[in-house]
């Protein structure tokens, strides 16, 4: 994958928003290691031991501190660097968070999404836009069955519906300004990827699973665990991040046949609880406990959602990798590394993205 993916990027001007955060610092350290330009536009990264810092963000690209809700700014900075590609990822990405700043949420996820668009607008040049909205923009009806592209998207949190409206707003901007009809005119191709709840070392959100267990476990304390039952699509950040990189390359061959939406998730079979996340992780470091928290007066949080990524395999050739099991122990691995040897954290961070672009 690695060569295929290089092939694409390398040398390509390469914008990403939400570059300081989680997903979008290791997508910053996959496309340095291909080869590629970049420029980042985002907020500053909250603490220094946001991955973001690890990696040295800031000598990998010209990183732009800036919020995505500013649209002067943002359209001046995409059509400066006149980008082949753009990765939009600049969120606010918590659920809980969302209950106690809803209208900030809607606000950045979906204002924000119109506004990168608004630029996308102006930009004369062909590009290929993969936009990152999430799985719970589903309408969950809580059932064993995977969600496809095509069912009815909805949300209960305020999360939940910003991204929702993140999509309605794509929709809207695709069949208005992109249409792939129209496409030898605004040479734009507009795609949307789908993922499900990722893991993978250097995420230190509050209200997170594995940050949660990371910080416990480095600690030497107790891992609180609510909802030990509630079910996720467990999946590494580099599986999802493959996918977006494939579906980028894709879309910048045929970006006719590719302006659609796609679900980036584990098989179907491969799902496990949180009690059992939390046991394989203790495994793995050697060391920890848990208790279980009562979760009353909790907010709501889905507890069963699985995407169907038959179209995914199908039409973009992406399969996932690593299964959950093994997620779970390279995450822990890199944390593991953070406390015990932080010195070498930046280079454990290259040899995991090494390692899973050389799988066949």
């Amino acid at each position: 994958m690695f060569e295929i993916l290089k092939e694409v990027y390398k040398g390509k001007r390469i914008f990403i928003t939400g570059h300081t955060g989680f997903k979008g610092s290791w997508l910053l350290k996959i496309l340095t290691l291909l080869g590629a330009e970049i420029k980042g536009y985002a907020l500053a990264p909250i603490t220094e031991n946001d991955l973001y810092h690890v990696i040295n963000g800031n000598t990998l690209c010209n990183s732009i501190i800036a919020d995505i809700r500013d649209r002067d700014r943002l359209a001046e900075e995409i059509i400066e660097f006149e980008p082949d590609f753009i990765f939009h990822l600049a969120a606010q990405p918590l659920v809980r968070l969302s209950y106690k700043i809803p209208a900030e949420t809607f606000e950045v996820n979906a204002i924000g999404t119109a506004n990168l668009l608004d630029g996308v607008r102006l930009l004369k040049k062909p590009c290929s836009v993969v936009l990152i909205t999430t799985d719970k923009v589903y309408h969950n009806n809580e059932w064993i069955y995977p969600y496809r592209e095509n069912d009815r998207l909805g949300g209960y949190d305020p999360y939940s519906a910003s991204k929702a409206c993140c999509e309605l707003v794509i929709d809207s901007y695709r069949n208005s300004f992109f249409n792939v009809a129209e496409y030898p005119t605004h040479l734009k191709g507009i795609a949307v990827a789908r993922a499900g709840n990722v893991i993978g070392g250097g995420d230190w959100s509050q209200d997170r699973l594995m940050p949660d267990i990371a910080r416990s476990l480095g600690t030497g304390e107790k891992i609180r665990v609510r909802n030990p039952s509630s079910i996720r699509p467990w999946q590494h950040v580099l599986e999802p991040l493959s996918g977006y990189l494939q579906l980028g390359g894709k879309l910048s061959i045929d970006p006719q046949r590719y302006s659609q939406p796609y679900n980036f998730g584990p098989v179907a079979d491969d799902s496990l609880s949180v009690q059992a996340i939390v046991n394989l992780a203790i495994n793995t470091w050697g060391a920890g406990e848990a208790e279980i928290m009562k979760a009353d007066g909790e907010p709501h949080e889905a507890g069963l959602l699985k995407l169907d990524i038959s179209k995914a395999t199908t039409e973009i050739e992406w399969t996932p990798k690593w299964d959950t099991a093994e997620a779970v122990k390279q995450t822990i691995y890199w944390y593991k590394a953070f406390y015990c040897s932080p010195n070498n954290i930046n280079s454990v961070t290259g040899a995991q993205i090494d390692g899973y672009l050389q799988l066949n």
